[in-house]
């Protein structure tokens, strides 16, 4: 068979076990793109990423020039022994600008996010002819897909139960668990953030916590003038 012959079929499930395998020890193994990656055909490429196959039937990344672009296993076939790879002008690549960090007071505990439901259309198969004539302006706006920029990243500040705490998150990854902070450091943090309604939450906070402070220091002075007579007739009828 040769090597167009095998570049048409694309990645079987052997070979895209192999390619996982690979990816796991470090390596990044090359692939040739097929007749159905569009004008690219015949090239080669390098994954990088194997992403969830079943968010998305384009879940093969790879890296080809300055771009990361996920492709379906169709796309792509394992490059044939000593394939080396064609030089291409290289696309202007679009930078994303980096979001701007989150930061965000909750007076209670967040509950868990809810998962989103997906709905599948399934739509009936088009006309030869409408289908060839899609498949040009798919590959061309996959050609200019924008470079990954870096995810979101969320702090949170939270007080609930009588203590403020503090975690952080970047995208669906956890960089800090919710961690006890002292009331100064959150007033602090706080006093940067000049958003109508929190400096009157806060205010709000701290007066409730000031006043049950003082009902149980005043319990306490009752209490202890109460021993403190007790120990008086103690010592008065020793």
């Amino acid at each position: 068979m040769t090597a167009a012959g095998t570049a048409e079929q694309g990645l079987s499930t052997e070979e895209l076990q192999q390619i996982r395998d690979a990816l796991a020890n470090g390596r990044k193994p090359k692939v040739m793109f097929t007749e159905s990656a569009g004008q690219i055909a015949g090239q080669l490429g390098q994954v990088v990423e194997l992403t969830d196959p079943q968010v998305s039937e384009e879940w093969v990344v790879v890296r080809f020039g300055r771009d990361e672009l996920p492709f379906s296993p169709a796309d792509l076939a394992v490059a044939p022994k000593g394939a080396t790879r064609r030089v291409r002008p290289e696309p202007e690549t679009v930078v994303e600008p980096v979001p701007e960090p989150e930061f965000k007071i909750v007076r209670e505990p967040v509950p868990a996010p809810r998962e989103e439901a997906r709905v599948t259309t399934v739509e009936s198969a088009p006309a030869v002819a409408a289908e060839a004539e899609a498949k040009p302006a798919k590959r061309a706006a996959k050609a200019a897909r924008p470079a990954k920029g870096p995810a979101g990243l969320t702090v949170t500040l939270a007080y609930a139960d009588g203590e403020w705490t503090l975690a952080a998150s970047q995208g669906t990854k956890a960089l800090a668990k919710p961690y006890v902070i002292k009331p100064a450091e959150a007033l602090r943090m706080v006093a940067l953030i000049d958003v109508p309604g929190v400096q009157e939450a806060v205010e709000q906070i701290l007066s409730v916590e000031r006043r049950e402070a003082e009902q149980q220091a005043e319990k306490l002075r009752a209490e202890l003038a109460e021993i403190e007579a007790r120990l008086a007739e103690l010592r008065d009828a020793g």
